[in-house]
């Protein structure tokens, strides 16, 4: 097996895995979909990952791995060059008695890939914490982590299911002040995130306000925020009558997503604002056919952490509806948003599958039964119906 790093310390190694680079490089996506630097610092150092430039250099000595290396430390802002070598250096992890329990460090000891991870790996990693001592706070922001990251993997169809989706109060780790990380956004919170993004802001010139919309409108059709940002104009396409993307998607499975009449509209007038307001010496530097979908006023292509960002600015732009999400909010919520919405309109969950890219069926209905449920959703007016009726 290929292993990611040997660190010695006494007799650790950390960690073992197949595919050192692959890992690494879907935990630095991942924590790219965090716009704070300081909250990638805080996950990474919960898995068990390096967060400082000493702890990084054994890394970088690993030629097959350094150029992923070099992207991990971006993203954490980690001085890119490595630091002059001192002796006994420590191993990559957080200093503490519990270090060798961060699920990589768990994992390697043990020989197993964090990517063949199950729900019974989870369980026993858990125990072990118990039997270590522990807190229970300590296990539950352990194990939230751990199932953001696993959440992310299996929406983006790296894995089948969620491993870390566990009940936190059976498994009495919940605190008292536990409470769902998932935004969950309603028709009319969204319709308020659109007008919002529409509205003229100070700072913010005719052409950023259509971008502001387009993005929008956009993730309302169920995309990723990294199929937004890959989009080009050539993917702009029009099939069997109707105008539609060509989304790149994941795993090199491109699908086709249809556009509504809202993001059409939307997306029709940044574009014909953006042909005749960028300058020539700007369209010019792009070639045929790579040009961004939603590109920045240079002509480039948005970054994950700019989408982020905009959509918070807009959020908390919009008043007193999104008041109470808007530092939470993220593209993932409207995608969330997106295949709810979809389902309690009466869409089957293929269709929905196919929309959103999801490998598996199973994995829209998970994301439909993690929202918070309405009224309308439980059975319980029909239950007592039926013992009305019996009488």
């Amino acid at each position: 097996m290929t292993e990611l790093l040997v660190a010695k310390a006494g007799d650790e190694t950390w960690p073992g895995v197949d595919d050192p680079a692959r890992l690494l490089a879907l935990l630095s996506d991942w924590l790219l979909g965090y716009a704070n630097r300081a909250t990638r610092h805080k996950y990474a150092e919960s898995l068990g990952l390096p967060v400082s430039a000493s702890d990084l250099d054994p890394w970088r000595e690993r030629p097959e791995i350094a150029p992923v290396v070099h992207a991990y430390a971006h993203t954490l802002g980690i001085p890119t060059q490595p630091q002059a070598i001192t002796a006994n250096r420590p191993p990559p992890a957080r200093r503490g008695r519990l270090r060798h329990l961060h699920w990589l460090r768990w994992c390697g000891a043990r020989g197993l890939d964090p990517l063949a991870a199950n729900t019974t790996h989870v369980k026993e990693w858990l125990d072990d914490l118990t039997v270590d001592g522990a807190a229970k706070a300590t296990r539950d922001r352990m194990l939230g982590t751990l199932k953001a990251f696993y959440g992310h993997l299996a929406d983006e169809g790296v894995i089948t299911a969620n491993p870390a989706a566990l009940s936190r109060r059976r498994l009495a780790v919940a605190t008292d002040h536990d409470t769902t990380r998932t935004v969950t956004l309603t028709a009319h919170q969204v319709h308020t995130l659109l007008a919002a993004a529409a509205a003229p802001r100070p700072g913010r010139d005719r052409l950023g306000t259509l971008r502001a919309t387009a993005v929008v409108a956009l993730f309302t059709l169920g995309i990723r925020v990294s199929e937004l940002c890959d989009l080009t104009r050539a993917d702009l396409h029009s099939t069997r009558g109707r105008t539609a993307l060509r989304v790149p998607g994941k795993g090199d499975k491109p699908r086709v997503v249809y556009l509504s009449g809202l993001a059409h509209d939307a997306l029709n007038a940044y574009l014909h604002h953006r042909a005749t307001d960028t300058a020539p010496a700007v369209r010019g530097q792009v070639k045929a056919g790579t040009e961004p979908l939603i590109s920045t006023r240079d002509g480039k292509p948005m970054a994950r952490t700019d989408v982020w960002a905009l959509l918070r600015r807009i959020a908390a732009s919009a008043g007193p509806d999104l008041a109470d999400v808007a530092t939470r909010i993220h593209p993932h919520a409207l995608r969330h948003f997106y295949v709810t919405a979809a389902v309690e309109a009466g869409a089957e969950l293929v269709a929905v599958q196919a929309d959103v890219g999801h490998a598996s069926v199973d994995t829209t209905n998970r994301t439909y039964n993690a929202a918070a449920r309405t009224p309308d959703r439980s059975a319980v007016d029909l239950v007592a119906d039926a013992i009305t009726g019996a009488g």
